[in-house]
């Protein structure tokens, strides 16, 4: 197996959990956010920049690669990593969130996805035993069972049928797998308990190296959100990294760490940046507003934990002008920023403490309003 999962220890306080996950690029401590690099690139950000503002483990996205720049590209890089110069740890997702989030451009069978691609309105097809060996010549080191992310208000008989074929496919990807990277199964199954329950179990039947929980931030309410979790928390094997797909939002993050998961990705960092807003240890700062044109301050109140030495009319100046600049410098404090909650996270779990964390949280910042 390409990787293992070590657990370290349990809060005593909230029963979240702090491990180390040990792959061939590095030993990475859980929990963790994985920033993302859609096509290669995370957003407007150099490698050496990826890896001062995050834990040196980022995500890429199958079908963007499958899409641009192709297989035989990558395979003449030998792998994703070569081609964007990258030397830590990558995750790619499989393809299944495209088919939630591209539904108007693709038809599901029992085969697998045929897709309209939003390139060139090319038809693309996609099996769960393409997904894998897709994911085998971008080189990452786990990969992702190419599944169906059904809307959160699905009803019951159309969830029920989606989740068994995602079982289905994850077997066939599963049997067509030839490399020692590591396969997470993903669980689905909505905001349905039973499903989820059923799905879980089927999930952990068929054997993999780790389990994601799939089909959630897709515009539930995020206390449906929590309740899933919740409900998986002791349902998922303890020796397995559990990964929460498509989080990471603060209040998320620690709502979710403290149901019991290990690992995290989402474009909400850099896409908030890219938007005109930046996390900061009191909440979202709306640098765009017209309040901050005259405002001298860095973006951190207190000087001493500023992540970048520019003014908010600076900052807001460049927003408004339009340059690039901008969503650089805001990316990088934005995943500075999650990046230390991390590590913040992990130590408040190893003293026992995260529900104290929490409640600080709750009363110091504006991200659960």
């Amino acid at each position: 197996m390409a990787i293992s999962f070590e657990l370290i220890h349990e809060c005593k306080q909230t029963g979240a959990r702090y491990g180390k996950l040990h792959t061939p690029s590095g030993t990475f401590e859980t929990p963790i956010f994985m920033p993302v690099g859609t096509q290669g690139s995370v957003k407007s950000l150099s490698v050496e920049e990826i890896k001062s503002c995050s834990e040196g483990l980022i995500l890429a996205n199958t079908y963007h690669l499958w899409v641009q720049p192709g297989t035989d590209v990558l395979k003449k890089h030998n792998g994703l990593k070569s081609f964007m110069n990258w030397d830590g740890g990558l995750l790619t997702d499989s393809g299944g969130y495209q088919v939630f989030s591209l539904s108007k451009n693709r038809k599901i069978s029992e085969e697998g996805v045929l897709f309209k691609s939003h390139k060139d309105g090319s038809r693309l097809f996609m099996s769960p035993e393409l997904s894998i060996k897709i994911q085998e010549i971008i080189g990452a080191d786990i990969i992702m069972s190419f599944d169906e992310c059904p809307p959160h208000d699905a009803d019951f008989d159309y969830l029920k049928k989606s989740v068994d074929r995602t079982l289905r496919w994850a077997k066939r990807g599963k049997k067509e797998k030839k490399s020692d990277q590591a396969l997470f199964g993903i669980v689905q199954g909505g905001l349905n308990e039973k499903l989820r329950i059923y799905s879980t179990k089927k999930t952990i039947e068929i054997g993999f190296d780790g389990y994601a929980i799939g089909g959630l931030s897709v515009g539930e309410e995020k206390k449906e959100m929590y309740r899933v979790t919740k409900l998986l928390k002791n349902l998922l094997p303890k020796n397995k990294p559990r990964y929460l797909m498509g989080v990471g939002s603060p209040d998320d993050l620690i709502e979710n760490i403290m149901n019991g998961i290990d690992m995290f990705d989402c474009v909400y960092p850099t896409r908030l940046a890219r938007h005109g807003t930046a996390l900061t240890s009191k909440g979202k700062l709306i640098l765009k507003s017209l309040r901050y044109k005259d405002d001298l301050r860095p973006i951190e109140n207190d000087i001493d934990e500023k992540l970048i030495p520019y003014s908010r009319s600076y900052l807001r100046h460049l927003f408004k002008a339009k340059e690039l600049l901008f969503s650089r410098l805001v990316s990088i404090n934005n995943l500075n920023y999650i990046k230390n909650l991390m590590y913040e996270i992990r130590n408040a779990i190893k003293e026992d403490r995260l529900y104290d964390f929490y409640l600080e949280m709750k009363k110091n910042t504006t991200y659960f309003i």
